[in-house]
């Protein structure tokens, strides 16, 4: 949503100019979209409900004294905070703030996230209820506001070891497997505000950009989503535009205008087309990102995009028409005294770790973490499935209506707000539930039919822990309905994949799951070992396009094996991101190039020469490079372009008292792939 800067806004800022000073530290932290959007960070009151009677007893009301309550600072893990440690149940959030109410705008309240049930009241009335941990919702406040002082109260409740919450407990009655394996962490745990509307105004942008790879052109489709508040029905007309960089592309576009009851939301469509001048192709190393503008009315909104094809050929994932076999790795949203909280400096530093790892396909995790590190994603080039909550749900739950139904608010929830993604490639309709069953075979093709209602444009799959049970027929498990195998395998490798591939000899295949914690017998060497191991496996099997380590982090969990510390550590960095010797073998094994010397010679004047062959992997990974460098101290050598098993001899000009050179392969985005050092003698 936007809207142009006008009298009422100018004034209404002088209104919250204090409020901008009280929560300007906070709100630096934490990105928010919408350009214009009024921030309600800062410092919240703050109680817990252990006895749940807050809703009877009247907390929401303004005139319900809080002066006794704690002081918090929203957006907030109460389940980090040293007061509220591991407490599971319901808490309260209060906020005053100013308002000048004006007439002709609707004002729209959004919750980036809250876990997990959320109720909202405002000047002591109750204007909705969301259930979800992970994804966005929002509220029209406009017809609660009042000029003045207004009051908003949320409730969060973050009990989600019940059997009907998603994610959430199991029905099975058995012991040590109530919760998921990761913490419950409670809150505001995103950012929170409010943004200012006209009465017609844009909800959302569906964007679809399809390459013709044979021509070089591309066909561009928008789905403007708009809301009709005012008392009239109206016929909005759409007009958009497009930028590539600062050029504004000339585009002739047909549109589909039709007219909007008052009070109802709806739907208009626009399509054009691009010339192949104007085409620049998404891909994890030339990240090229467009700009769309949409304009109904007097309202503006505008979202970035990407232009790539994305295919299933042959066992094989095609990005742009080439075949393309990439690491990943599973990124768990947890940090010690932050919890589930994500402020830009750790998305940003999980971001550059898990990119020089060779972290660049991933299953990230069991819900959409924070669209901050999506954005990265599109600006610097990586591949994401991502997933709503079934975790192991049980087949009785799978066939529960009701589950069913959160299900899929969740999942709308999540593809709403990343379809416009280019880094987005797929969407996973769950993680390890029993895919043999005849729930879990109905679950598998029903979710992927609603998600294929919303978003046609991508790949499906779900990570599947039943393949390694060796079903004796395709159609035996769910995963005959996926686009690719997405499975998680622990153990019995080799057989296991090769068995997989007999069943689904035409789908590829992503270990959406694969490692060996850092406190088995063998320790970190063990987790080393293991990897190498693995990957030679994986070298023989070209069917196999990723493979995502579980997990990037350690992480806190309360579930059976977790460490009598609180952590299971499975991950390449450690909790406060500290690196494993597994992060550098890791970054070793999964760098697309491997670097050799050929020769070093002596020169005159003490000026020598060293010769680097700089190797691009036949195997895995495995794509082509473009624009890659070679830098070693302030030389900066650049990398001819290699298709897999291609390799460059290059040569680097060295001083002659220096003994040793260390080299670095870095991508076009930034982003090192590789550091050596070699010995000059």
């Amino acid at each position: 949503m936007g809207f142009s800067p006008d009298n009422q806004y100018i004034s209404h800022m002088k209104l919250t100019s204090l409020f901008f000073l009280l929560s300007f530290s906070a709100f630096a932290q934490f990105s928010i979209r919408h350009p214009n959007a009024i921030p309600l960070h800062g410092q919240w009151a703050f109680a817990m409900d252990t006895r749940e009677v807050g809703a009877t007893k009247g907390w929401y009301k303004d005139n319900y004294a809080v002066g006794a309550w704690d002081r918090v600072n929203v957006p907030h893990c109460f389940s980090v905070d040293p007061r509220y440690q591991f407490y599971t149940g319901t808490v309260w959030y209060r906020k005053s703030f100013p308002w000048q109410v004006q007439a002709g705008k609707r004002v729209i309240l959004h919750f980036d996230a809250a876990y997990y049930a959320t109720t909202v009241w405002l000047n002591n009335q109750k204007i909705g209820a969301h259930e979800g941990g992970y994804t966005p919702f929002h509220f029209d406040v406009t017809d609660y506001l009042k000029s003045g002082d207004n009051v908003l109260t949320v409730s969060v409740n973050n009990d989600t070891w019940q059997t009907g919450s998603i994610p959430g407990a199991k029905d099975n009655g058995n012991a040590n497997d109530p919760f998921p394996g990761w913490i419950n962490y409670g809150g505001l745990v995103r950012p929170v505000y409010l943004t200012i509307e006209p009465e017609l105004y844009l909800e959302n942008l569906k964007i679809d950009a399809q390459p013709d790879l044979a021509t070089g052109t591309a066909t561009l489709r928008l789905q403007a989503r708009v809301r009709n508040a005012s008392s009239q029905t109206q016929s909005p007309k759409l007009t958009t535009s497009v930028l590539l960089g600062n050029q504004a592309l000339k585009l002739v576009w047909k549109n589909a205008s039709p007219s909007v009851a008052a009070g109802k939301t709806g739907l208009l469509e626009a399509e054009t087309s691009l010339k192949a001048a104007d085409v620049r192709l998404w891909n994890i190393d030339s990240p090229q990102l467009y700009q769309l503008q949409a304009v109904v009315g007097s309202d503006t909104l505008s979202s970035s995009f990407g232009i790539r094809k994305v295919e299933i050929k042959n066992a094989q994932l095609l990005l742009n028409g080439q075949p393309i076999r990439l690491a990943g790795g599973n990124r768990v949203v947890d940090y010690p005294s932050l919890g589930s909280l994500e402020p830009d400096w750790l998305v940003e530093k999980d971001f550059r770790l898990m990119k020089e790892a060779g972290m660049e396909f991933h299953r990230l995790t069991h819900y959409t973490p924070s669209e901050t590190f999506y954005d990265l994603a599109d600006r610097y080039g990586m591949l994401i499935i991502t997933e709503a909550g079934n975790w192991q749900l049980t087949p009785t739950q799978m066939d529960n209506d009701t589950i069913r139904e959160k299900f899929k608010q969740q999942f709308r929830e999540m593809a709403e707000r990343d379809w416009n993604h280019p880094s987005v490639i797929a969407y996973s309709v769950g993680n390890e539930y029993l895919s043999e069953t005849p729930s879990g075979q109905r679950w598998t093709k029903d979710m992927m039919v609603y998600g294929k209602s919303l978003d046609p444009s991508r790949l499906f799959t779900f990570a599947s822990m039943r393949l390694n049970i060796l079903p004796a027929k395709p159609e035996d498990e769910a995963t005959q309905y996926c686009d690719f195998v997405s499975t998680n395998t622990y153990g019995n490798h080799a057989k296991i994949f090769d068995h997989i591939h007999a069943l689904y000899p035409d789908k590829p295949i992503l270990i959406s799951e694969w490692g060996i914690r850092a406190d088995t017998p063998t320790g970190e060497a063990g987790q080393v070992s293991h990897l190498e191991k693995v990957m030679a496996e994986i070298r023989q099997r070209p069917y196999i396009v990723g493979a995502s380590w579980w997990s990037f982090n350690d992480y806190q969990s309360r579930h059976v094996g977790t460490n009598p510390n609180g952590y299971r550590p499975w991950g390449l960095v450690g909790p406060e991101r500290n690196k494993r010797p597994l992060y550098h073998a890791h970054r070793r094994e999964m760098s697309p190039v491997t670097l050799e010397k050929v020769r070093y010679q002596a020169g005159g004047q003490g000026i020598h020469q060293l010769v680097i062959r700089v190797n691009n992997r036949s195997d895995f990974p495995a794509y082509v490079l473009k624009n890659y460098t070679l830098k070693t101290g302030e030389v900066t050598l650049n990398i001819p372009d290699l298709a897999p098993g291609q390799s460059a001899a290059i040569t680097l000009p060295v001083r002659g008292f220096e003994q040793k050179l260390t080299l670095e392969v870095v991508k076009p985005t930034g982003y090192s792939v590789i550091s050596e050092t070699f010995e000059l003698k």
